[in-house]
């Protein structure tokens, strides 16, 4: 088990998987660790719902990491990579946990357990097995309204104790459950939303950043936004969330990561828009309107 881990903090991108004609597009994935290395984010999270994990099948998960790992090693960055994991029975986790454990990866993202609604005890249980289990340390993942059943506070600083818990991606849809946490929280426990429409309110209240699909776009408008809340000028903070607002209300407009995939194509950073079932592409009138916010920042590459 590691010993003091350094806390994710700032912008994580939760990095769109790339398709081509049903595999892996490997080239298009190359091009997005590039571009993003270049980019004013603190981590990658690889494989978890913005990235279509639950798609993807074992030697896939596997190649994604190692392209990641890669591109990594030929940066002046090391940007942290996280993996993310999912599912409702706690040996098959754990046996997932071992699979991926000789990954050059720095933590994972877990959700809760989904579907099935275990108690705060089973959840307790749960996460603290899984933290037994894990070669690295776990990011956890609460957002009840994707998997019906919500890790409330008390449960959460019980496993906040563990030393292979290291935070939260907090998606938990209850402003005041969220506060509360902030407020009560241990030092060693890092909080950041996934909630892209609240990120500056997260930020003003004490998180530590945000996993935002969203950074797909205006990474630096994301970034810049933390940037001046740190050096203290919250007028700044707020002019550049104000311009930036309506963004993340655009890219969920249909089920991510639809439009973020479309707008990263019609931009020239992947290479097709492809999506796996159950997911479709974005509409046509979703289209043209990420088309004409595209076309009032840059050209179009053409379809």
């Amino acid at each position: 088990m590691p010993t003091a881990p350094t806390l994710p903090h700032g912008i994580w991108l939760p990095l769109i998987t790339p398709f081509r004609d049903g595999t892996l597009d490997a080239a298009s994935l190359r091009r997005l660790l590039r571009h993003y290395a270049a980019q004013p984010i603190d981590g990658l999270i690889l494989g978890a719902t913005t990235g279509e994990g639950l798609t993807l099948d074992d030697a896939e998960l596997h190649r994604l990491v190692t392209i990641a790992a890669n591109e990594r090693a030929t940066t002046t960055r090391r940007l942290p990579l996280g993996l993310g994991l999912s599912g409702s029975a706690t040996e098959k986790l754990i046996k997932s946990l071992h699979r991926t454990a000789p990954l050059p990866i720095d933590l994972y993202l877990i959700a809760c357990p989904y579907y099935t609604r275990p108690s705060q005890q089973g959840l307790r249980l749960h996460f603290t097995a899984l933290a037994e289990a894990a070669a690295h340390p776990i990011l956890i993942y609460n957002i009840p309204y994707r998997t019906g059943v919500n890790l409330g506070n008390e449960a959460m600083l019980h496993l906040a104790q563990h030393p292979n818990i290291v935070g939260l991606k907090d998606c938990c849809a209850d402003a005041a459950q969220s506060f509360d946490l902030l407020r009560t929280r241990p030092p060693n426990f890092a909080i950041l939303t996934g909630e892209d429409a609240l990120f500056y309110t997260a930020l003003t209240q004490g998180a530590d950043g945000g996993i935002l699909a969203s950074a797909h776009v205006e990474t630096a408008a994301f970034a810049a936004i933390r940037t001046h809340l740190l050096a203290g000028d919250q007028p700044s903070a707020l002019a550049a969330w104000q311009s930036l607002a309506d963004l993340p209300r655009l890219l969920f407009a249909e089920p991510s990561p639809a439009p973020i995939k479309h707008w990263l194509w019609r931009t020239g950073l992947i290479d097709s828009p492809e999506l796996r079932l159950p997911m479709t592409q974005v509409s046509d009138a979703l289209a043209a309107r990420i088309d004409q916010q595209i076309a009032q920042m840059q050209p179009l590459v053409p379809a």
